[in-house]
């Protein structure tokens, strides 16, 4: 059998010729493609190499902050107030929790009793498997942290924190306020001193993959700086006991609400302050605006029978008046341009002491009209009323005191003793350093210092004295402050009582009590002022209110800094003190 021999030729399509240009057409393109691809990797590894670098850093690197710790808030004595303790805040990528498998549904309600979560909550925040992260709680003790850890679940993770712990409670907690769940400063010195006691975070940049997990350290690694620890001039001590017998006396009188302030004498620094209704700094649950107000420092009253001894100053001071000089209340009440100012009882005829012993608004309005408004003025805004206090202390209030020249004949007259101006308790307080220092008015401190106040001159020491011999009569047999004496130390101060203001109109049956005082009365160390806001269990006055938690604060307080007592008997307090003047 022969074979056929193929001519391939003899084919239409291999019998053309192919031009010469396709083929190098051919060449040149896979040519440019491999130098395109070349070119391509050289910039990307060369030439673009940052950028791309950036854009892995973008998807893979992670800056993680080092946070700082939280600088100590301490008393004067060096205990604490505030201080943080490390926690576990748990989260999670909802989508990899395994819900499905029952080991895992048991650990699941294992979780959601560390985490003191009912289930169901706990169930609804892992529902959504979108989520690649989401908060399931935040600031546990660091022991249920780890004993989370230990339950390894899948999709659950934690991070390490600070929260803030407050050993003193609901009774410091007006003066050291809180932190939020970021660890920044909320109320009180918390927010006032947040920068210095925050520090400064540092930083970590590392490569993490999907499941958050570091897989390695790039870069430096900046260390946090710790924040600074702050000691106030509070004592802890000081500051609990005042606020239990506030609370005590706020309960008993079926009060709305009570503050209670004591200053060093000597240093303006603040022993203590508190308020009632207080809350629980680290459990704020339900809190309420009730609660957070630091009243002491934000709510302002007309003073009342406080002011008297200001008014009488200012008239011993200028020569108007002695201290025995006769002073005629018959028949206890005054007319001023159509109105009338009363006493609670006529009390005829009286020394200027006996003016300030009693509280007569009659006695008091008849030595002011002798002066003219702008000496009161002055005087008054000396003493720091209508300034607002320098205290680097959040919500510190100004109070009102207005210009002299608006002041009327009937005005002036109920601002000496204490209506128509407004102030906090807080500055009540600080005024009457002016008695306590030799006629001068000094700064209060909310720091721990060592060093004498340096004051402003209001009154002379002779005036001062004066004056303080007229509070311990009102504080002594006779007066309207007999329940603020205290076993062992001479005290002298002044009561007040005062309507409260609903608008414009004073409400009926609704009243504000204090008392502000010093002691021992010789040489003051502290002062303390103390107020009752709507006592409503049959006594108002705050002879009768608020002047014995002044006489146990007293006691008290100056027990603890060891001062010694200038008195050696009891003194004799009778039944009642005496009604003053509204």
């Amino acid at each position: 059998m022969s074979r056929r021999s193929v001519v391939y030729t003899a084919s239409p399509l291999l019998a053309s010729k192919t031009p010469v240009w396709r083929s190098k057409f051919i060449v040149a393109a896979i040519a440019l493609g491999f130098l395109g691809l070349a070119g391509r990797a050289a910039y990307v590894q060369v030439f673009g190499n940052a950028f791309f670098q950036r854009q892995g850093e973008v998807r893979f690197a992670r800056t993680l902050e080092l946070p700082a710790n939280r600088g100590k808030i301490l008393d004067r004595n060096g205990l604490i107030l505030a201080s943080s303790v490390p926690a576990a805040s748990i989260w999670a990528i909802p989508e990899d929790v395994e819900h499905d498998k029952p080991e895992v549904q048991a650990k699941l309600k294992e979780l959601a009793k560390l985490l003191d979560m009912p289930l169901a909550e706990l169930q609804k925040k892992l529902a959504d498997e979108d989520k690649t992260f989401v908060w399931v709680k935040r600031q546990l003790d660091w022991d249920v942290g780890q004993q989370i850890a230990k339950l390894d679940i899948k999709g659950i993770y934690q991070r390490k924190e600070y929260k803030r712990q407050y050993p003193e409670g609901e009774a410091a907690a007006h003066v050291v306020g809180f932190t939020n769940v970021e660890d920044h400063g909320q109320e009180g010195m918390e927010l006032a001193f947040d920068k210095d006691l925050a520090g400064k975070p540092g930083s970590r940049r590392v490569i993490k993959d999907r499941l958050g997990r570091v897989v390695e350290g790039v870069g430096e690694t900046v260390p946090p700086v710790d924040g600074k620890d702050m000691q106030l001039s509070i004592d802890s001590k000081v500051q609990f006991f005042a606020y239990q017998k506030l609370r005590d006396q706020v309960t008993a009188h079926k009060a709305k609400a009570g503050s209670v302030v004591v200053l060093d004498a000597h240093t303006g620094e603040l022993l203590a302050l508190a308020n009632y209704p207080s809350y629980v700094p680290d459990k704020r649950q339900n809190l309420t605006g009730e609660q957070l107000r630091n009243r002491a420092l934000t709510d302002v009253f007309e003073p009342g029978s406080t002011m008297k001894p200001f008014t009488i100053g200012l008239a011993l001071e200028t020569g108007r008046v002695r201290p025995d000089t006769i002073v005629d209340t018959n028949p206890g009440r005054i007319t001023i341009t159509g109105s009338t100012i009363s006493d609670t009882h006529n009390y005829g005829v009286l020394t200027v002491e006996g003016v300030i012993q009693k509280s007569s608004n009659v006695g008091t309005t008849k030595i002011a009209m002798q002066m003219p408004a702008r000496e009161m003025w002055e005087t008054f805004s000396a003493a720091g009323f209508g300034q607002k206090p320098q205290l680097h202390f959040p919500g510190v209030v100004t109070g009102r005191l207005r210009p002299y020249k608006t002041w009327r004949p009937v005005e002036q007259a109920t601002m000496s003793y204490g209506y128509g101006l407004s102030a906090s308790l807080f500055q009540m307080a600080r005024s009457y350093t002016v008695f306590a220092n030799g006629g001068r008015v000094i700064p209060a401190t909310m720091l721990k210092t060592s060093e004498p106040a340096v004051g402003v001159p209001v009154f002379s020491e002779r005036t001062a004295d004066q004056v303080r011999k007229m509070l311990q009569m009102a504080a002594g047999p006779g007066g309207t402050g007999q329940k603020a004496q205290t076993l062992g130390y001479s005290v002298g101060g002044k009561s007040g009582t005062a309507r409260k203001q609903v608008g414009k109109n004073y409400a009926s049956g609704k009243y504000r009590a204090w008392f502000t005082g010093m002691a021992p009365i010789d040489k003051p160390r502290i002062i303390v002022a103390v107020m009752i806001d709507e006592p409503s269990a049959g006594q108002v006055y705050g002879g009768l209110v608020a002047a014995p938690v002044f006489s146990e604060v007293v006691q008290q307080t100056l027990r603890m800094m060891g001062v010694q007592p200038d008195m050696a008997v009891k003194p004799q307090i009778v039944a009642n003190a005496v009604e003053e003047s509204l």
